[in-house]
């Protein structure tokens, strides 16, 4: 059977990367991290019900230095992942395609999870809020 004379599709290599690239990967792996979070969120309500011992281990490990890192992380991940929805909720109704506001919102999803997050932590360790 012969093959039809057809264009073949280009390849990464013709592409030239952009922000869009790079929010839509990271979109992917924040993901990824809300998922695991949501598992270490799952042993720390089975630590809690489990009693003060099973409670006081997991607050140990999720106080400690290396524990509050992944903790900012995920809530990193939380806002990313929130606002680039919020994003792509508005390109679902069609809006915000053209490139430059493309990059534009690209940017402010970047730069409101970065904000969030900080106001989060801030919040969170210095107790104001009550």
């Amino acid at each position: 059977m012969s093959q039809p004379n057809r264009p073949l599709s280009p390849h990464l290599g013709v592409y030239r990367w952009q922000i869009s690239n790079t929010l839509s990967i990271v979109h992917r792996l924040t993901g990824v991290m809300l998922s695991l979070g949501a598992v270490v969120f799952t042993v720390w309500l089975v630590a809690l019900a489990g009693g003060p011992d099973a409670y006081l281990g997991v607050v140990g490990v999720l106080r400690s230095p290396l524990g509050v890192l992944a903790l900012a992380g995920w809530t990193l991940c939380f806002f990313y992942h929130l606002c680039n929805g919020i994003r792509h909720l508005c390109w679902d109704a069609g809006l915000g395609f053209e490139i430059a506001q493309a990059r534009a919102s690209g940017k402010a999803v970047v730069a409101a999870a970065v904000v969030l997050t900080t106001a989060f932590w801030l919040v969170v360790l210095t107790g104001s809020g009550s």
